[in-house]
């Protein structure tokens, strides 16, 4: 009301649209707390985040732009068993590699929708590009969900490289807390990638073996026998699958599959 004693209905609309506006604000947060309490975050920045998005909505087919685009997430891959198509057609939006965990979040839930996309999406990270993501924490649920996945595609030319991810995630802070809150179906997924892990060298070891008895019977046939370098050869190839299976080992006491 003016001095002239007048209703500014302007004034009155205005604060009455303040009013919805942050009583509906605080309805929202309230909501997003409950569900970051619910989904039990592993931290207060992660819960805090989640409050802090919660305005935020999914994006709709007409707020998209762009053509799709087919990306080689693993061009090294060349089994069948491994990966049946190696163009994997990415979501529009997904034109890079994310760079902090808000982002990486963001893509592996909305972006990638079948396992292999999410296989080849982690291989392309890398155990240094997931290392560095994850560096302050590894969101909860996130680690469960990593092993499910390399569970059910990893295959043998990619077995370094699943090694070097499980290494990189090993050493994120609080990840004895993350291998602790796996369920049931998440911690079989972990005892079912490190048992293919095992097999998949036993099989590299028969290789070597074969390949070298080949190697001698050759030298046989007609080469001059090369005692000494053949005995370097076969210490050579003992001390490096000692080596390996030392690091598998300490993997699987820290993923607790022991």
């Amino acid at each position: 009301m003016d001095k002239s004693g007048a209703i500014d209905f302007c004034a009155l609309e205005r604060e009455l649209q303040a009013a919805v506006a942050a009583d509906e604000k605080y309805r929202r947060e309230n909501d997003a707390k409950f569900r970051a309490v619910h989904q039990k975050v592993a931290s207060y920045e992660e819960f805090r985040d989640i409050v802090r998005a919660s305005h935020l909505k999914p994006l709709e087919k007409k707020d998209k732009f762009g053509k799709k685009k087919n990306l080689l997430w693993n061009s090294c891959a060349t089994q069948a068993k491994c990966q049946q198509n190696s163009e994997v057609e990415i979501a529009q939006g997904l034109d890079r590699l994310p760079e902090t965990s808000a982002e990486f979040y963001r893509d592996w839930r909305r972006c990638l929708k079948s396992g292999q996309e999410k296989y080849q999406f982690l291989l392309q990270l890398g155990g240094t590009g997931l290392g560095r993501i994850f560096q302050a924490d590894l969101g909860f649920g996130l680690l469960g969900e990593f092993l499910r996945v390399l569970a059910e595609n990893v295959c043998g030319e990619d077995r370094e490289a699943t090694l070097q991810i499980l290494q990189s995630l090993s050493e994120t802070k609080r990840f004895g807390l993350n291998v602790d809150l796996l369920s049931q179906v998440e911690k079989e997924s972990s005892m079912d990638l490190f048992e293919k892990l095992k097999s998949m060298n036993r099989n590299c070891s028969t290789h070597g073996l074969s390949a070298g008895k080949a190697k001698a019977g050759s030298e046989v046939l007609g080469e001059e026998p090369r005692e000494a370098e053949r005995e370097m050869h076969v210490q050579g190839c003992g001390l490096g699958k000692e080596a390996d299976e030392r690091r598998l080992m300490e993997l699987m006491k820290c993923y607790q599959v022991m």
